[in-house]
């Protein structure tokens, strides 16, 4: 599906669950509120709605609000500011409306009005199933909030800024479900949901989101700077990802990739902040190389901060790289990364593709690197000791499987930089031993 020529933006290839990912500034919010503006007035949409990021207020009545909130027009605009400070008092009245909306739905429905196990309750439920610590319970016509520790009422104004935000936003996209027109296109626009969310929680969340889409006849465009939210999506099949610059009024959608399976994993261990930068990921060619260079982290006590991240093979290297490029040009200011080639036989140079600083190995692999004077000084011997170790190996050993290979490291003159040690790397390591 594409969406085309809103207030003069695009999407395209849009599935069910949609994510922009990029730094703040670069227009997120303003994109997806120009496209909802527009699509509110294009006969071929029916529920659209733009959940601002900013969610001020607190979870309490509000009867000058209940006054307004009857009209949809003034609320879809109230939601459309970047900073609503009544929207969680309007959750309460959402509240109510989602109960009446449930209750008209098990009225039409014969299959849920005979299902006597589905209740408003269940819907209750499904908000509880984002919170840890707290539930709400039905009080009437509205809800109150109660410790699940010690199961007594807890006020409102003491709860998390993270809990008041997760079930003002569960209600929220409850009640746009059930209000979906199935005759029509529906979007839900969320931005930054995550907000002021632990990443255990933007998960949660995620979850929620992707069970509302699958049951319910709607679409979900979300902005975010968040890789932690975004991975809660990373096994869904429905849903596509957008990395945005400052400016881009083209957003096109693609699946999740396995490249993006791999590293997003990496940059969520990283908030998005400056401790990015502080330990930038390095691309190299397998897990050994990456065994290799996480040993090296810890050993260095600090000194060298890199977040080393494998790929397939070098056939992949070129890939990996253009993706990291997309990514943290999107969501990182100053960025930079690094990939590590093995030297292999090429003696051709290499450029880099910035912000992506791409290095070549001046010894022929990884493995290499176990003979230099430095690493071999830290087993307390010498080159030249381990000559004559490796010759007592040999001597000890010709029915070894890799005897020849360890033969023929010798017969070639040790070249401890250039010869191909894969085969006999562990047995170099045991000869130090001798």
């Amino acid at each position: 599906m594409n969406i085309l020529n809103k207030n003069g933006y695009d999407l395209k290839n849009v599935t069910k669950i949609n994510v922009i990912l990029g730094k703040n500034g670069c227009g997120k919010s303003t994109t997806l509120k120009r496209i909802e503006e527009a699509l509110e007035r294009d006969a071929e949409y029916g529920n659209t709605r733009y959940i601002t990021p900013e969610r001020g207020g607190a979870l309490k009545f509000d009867a000058s609000l209940a006054q307004n909130s009857t009209n949809e027009q003034w609320l879809n605009h109230q939601l459309r500011q970047n900073q609503f400070v009544q929207f969680k008092q309007q959750t309460l009245l959402q509240f109510r409306k989602l109960e009446l909306l449930s209750l008209r739905e098990i009225e039409k429905q014969p299959e849920l009005r005979n299902d006597h196990s589905y209740t408003f309750q269940n819907i209750v439920d499904s908000v509880n199933s984002l919170l840890d610590n707290i539930e709400i319970r039905r009080e009437g016509s509205d809800f109150k909030i109660y410790s699940l520790s010690s199961g007594s009422e807890i006020a409102p104004d003491n709860i998390s800024s993270g809990e008041s935000e997760l079930i003002s936003l569960g209600i929220e996209c409850l009640v746009f479900a059930k209000e979906c027109d199935t005759e029509k296109h529906n979007i839900l626009f969320l931005d930054e949901p995550d907000a002021h969310l632990h990443p255990d929680l933007q998960s949660r969340l995620g979850h929620f989101l992707k069970d509302l889409v699958d049951t319910h006849e709607f679409k979900i465009i979300t902005a975010t700077h968040s890789t932690s939210f975004l991975g809660a999506f990373e096994s869904y099949t429905d849903v596509s990802i957008d990395f945005v610059v400052s400016g881009q009024t083209e957003i096109n959608f693609s699946p999740i990739s396995d490249v993006y399976r791999k590293v997003l994993p990496v940059f969520g261990a990283h908030p998005l902040s400056n401790v990015f930068n502080e330990a930038p990921i390095m691309l190299v060619e397998g897990e050994d190389d990456e065994r290799v260079w996480q040993q090296a982290i810890r050993t260095s006590q600090g000194r060298l901060r890199i977040f080393p991240c494998s790929v397939d093979s070098i056939t992949h290297l070129n890939e990996y790289e253009t993706e990291i490029a997309s990514v943290i040009n999107s969501i990182y200011d100053n960025a930079v990364a690094y990939s590590l080639r093995d030297r292999d036989d090429s003696t051709e140079e290499i450029d880099d593709t910035p912000p992506v600083v791409r290095m070549k190995l001046s010894c022929r692999a990884a493995e290499n690197l176990l003979l230099t004077d430095e690493a071999l000084s830290r087993l307390r011997v010498t080159w030249e000791e381990l000559e004559k170790k490796i010759e007592t190996w040999l001597q000890r050993n010709a029915d070894h499987s890799h005897y020849q290979h360890l033969c023929a490291f010798r017969d070639e003159g040790f070249q401890r930089k250039s010869h191909n040690l894969k085969h006999i790397r562990n047995d170099l390591e045991w000869s130090t031993d001798l």
